[in-house]
């Protein structure tokens, strides 16, 4: 199945959750938020949240400074 990941397309296996493609693409241990169809989905939630063919996953990256 495919799907929008930031924007642009990405494949992925038939009812793949939200954490598998967390671990993927190797975000697991780094602080990010992620949207999915312009919804924050809570960290607590990624393991239990399917993907969809043709969800738009967000992933934004916490970037300190001052």
């Amino acid at each position: 199945m495919e799907i929008q990941l930031n924007g642009a397309s990405h494949r992925l296996r038939p009812a793949q959750l939200l954490a598998e493609l967390i671990a993927d693409l190797s975000l697991m241990d780094t602080a990010i938020a992620v949207a999915v169809n312009r919804q924050i989905v809570p960290r607590s939630r990624w393991a239990e949240h399917a993907l969809q063919a043709g969800d738009k996953v967000d992933v934004v990256r916490a970037i300190g400074g001052g």
